[in-house]
């Protein structure tokens, strides 16, 4: 697998890809890639990084793995292309949007215009086998975003964290409250929604501590 990547994360990554689990992981998912039918293709296993260079990130929103059923997955957690029936999450998500913030729910369910204003929307895991959920899990995509996780804590501060369900709130663990807004939920999927999902008003404190902070509020 040759790692395509936005040039200031490469910079901040490169030392993993010359690591044994790397090696391993590339030459699984390569063989994968021969073998299976993969989401997201190819050319999007990196996406969210490429929308969301490193210098303009504001917020980290966490999933898991990528949808595994046909024309979901476009490399960004959540997201699906335009035209594609939103999956039950992403439904709720927008309903939260629009019951926090006022926006009616959109058309599309393509959310690189979020990336593109600085939310990284990063799966713990890039790749998936279709119908098959968490089939890459285990293989070293962990190890690979628990770096970027990493990277930003050591680098950055003031970053809106959106930690949904406890997977993503482990991953997450390691952000420094003090120095970032860490905001915590259960998961946006129909078995958690109403356990604390609904009515975290997560977007609005998001723009709220962006505000404080000098920055450009996102346009959910």
């Amino acid at each position: 697998m040759e790692v395509k990547i936005a040039a200031d994360w490469y910079a901040l990554l490169a030392p993993e890809f010359e690591k044994p689990y790397f090696a391993q992981l590339a030459e699984f998912v390569r063989h994968e890639y021969a073998t299976q039918r993969i989401y997201p293709r190819g050319g999007n296993i990196f996406r969210a990084f490429d929308k969301c260079p490193f210098e303009k990130l504001k917020v980290v929103i966490i999933g898991q793995d990528p949808y595994h059923e046909e024309g979901q997955a476009n490399g960004l957690c959540f997201s699906v292309g335009d035209g594609v029936r939103f999956p039950p999450s992403l439904q709720n998500i927008f309903q939260e949007i629009s019951d926090d913030i006022g926006t009616p729910v959109p058309a599309s369910g393509n959310l690189d215009r979020w990336a593109e204003q600085g939310v990284l929307l990063l799966n713990a895991v890039l790749t998936v086998r279709a119908h098959q959920a968490a089939s890459h899990a285990g293989r070293g995509w962990e190890t690979f975003t628990d770096a970027v996780v990493r990277a930003i804590a050591e680098r950055k501060e003031g970053i809106v964290y959106m930690l949904w369900g406890n997977y993503a709130q482990r991953k997450g663990a390691i952000a420094d409250p003090h120095r970032n807004c860490i905001l915590k939920a259960v998961h946006p999927s129909p078995l958690s929604v109403y356990r604390g999902f609904f009515g975290c008003k997560h977007f609005s404190r998001a723009n709220e501590y962006l505000i404080s902070r000098g920055k450009e509020p996102i346009v959910w």
